[in-house]
């Protein structure tokens, strides 16, 4: 019987999930950048909010009646640490109905699976910098998310059940053409498809590419998963693109598993001519 890959996969969040160095080191340096210097932007009206967050892939929106509280100081430390995260401010109160706030909350939305994520009032209150971030670090889920131990828990929050994974090393030269091709690939399934990137460069990911029983060799590799019946796929794929993707996505969609294949045709004894 097959291990079960939701399962498997939580196990390794909670087996790594204390950030060695190196890997603290790259989250931290990729959420500052030239943004740090920008504000949030104040939004004063439903149009205004809607197409603020309707432009971004993650958007965290601070709804503050009090701008005293401690908590708006601290939003706005916030904006210095995510530069690919767009920040907005409302009191305005049709802004609040329209999004279903009643108290001081600080809410986060994702245009990948269409989740709005709230800070329930009480937690706002108290929030410090500390579990603030770790709230948007954890819950940032972009069109492309890399696997790590903090964005595996928002990966798994989600509602959408079938994920894809681009198992591929960051320092390749193929690198940087194939996850373009890997974004245009991952609009083609927004709300139906979880797009992660997963680098095979960083030594603890090894766990991940041992289970989906890839070899170093095979790789760059795609494996999907579908966390409701724990069934998945591996192709390996020397040729990274759209159309690649998407066959291997429609295939896996429409009931087609590559791997048994593969299962079959090593079982199937062979005859000397």
């Amino acid at each position: 019987m097959e291990a079960a890959p939701s399962r498997c996969l939580f196990l390794l969040f909670l087996v790594t999930c204390e950030l060695s160095p190196d890997i603290a080191a790259e989250i931290q340096e990729s959420s500052d950048g030239p943004g740090a210097s920008q504000g949030p932007v104040w939004l004063t009206d439903v149009p205004a909010a809607m197409e603020f967050i309707a432009a971004a892939e993650v958007a965290v929106i601070g709804f503050f009646q009090d701008l005293e509280i401690p908590a708006v100081s601290i939003f706005h430390s916030m904006v210095q640490k995510f530069q690919d995260v767009s920040f907005g401010i409302s009191n305005d109160s049709e802004v609040w109905a329209h999004y279903n706030v009643t108290g001081n909350t600080i809410s986060l939305f994702r245009l990948v699976d269409n989740e709005q994520l709230d800070l329930e009032s009480e937690d706002t209150e108290s929030i410090d910098a500390a579990k603030l971030s770790r709230f948007i670090e954890i819950n940032s889920l972009h069109l492309v998310t890399e696997y790590n131990p903090v964005t595996v828990v928002g990966l798994f929050n989600s509602m959408i059940q079938i994920h894809l994974l681009l198992i591929m090393n960051k320092a390749s030269p193929e690198y940087e053409e194939s996850i373009l091709r890997y974004q245009k690939a991952a609009k083609l399934y927004q709300g139906k498809i979880l797009f992660i990137l997963v680098d095979s460069g960083v030594k603890e990911n090894g766990k991940v590419i041992s289970f989906f029983k890839l070899k170093k060799s095979q790789l760059p590799a795609l494996a999907i998963y579908q966390t409701l019946d724990d069934e998945w796929d591996t192709l390996p794929m020397a040729d990274v693109s759209v159309e690649n993707v998407q066959n291997f996505c429609d295939g896996f969609l429409e009931g087609k598993r590559l791997r048994e294949n593969h299962e079959s045709e090593d079982k199937t004894p062979k005859v000397e001519l």
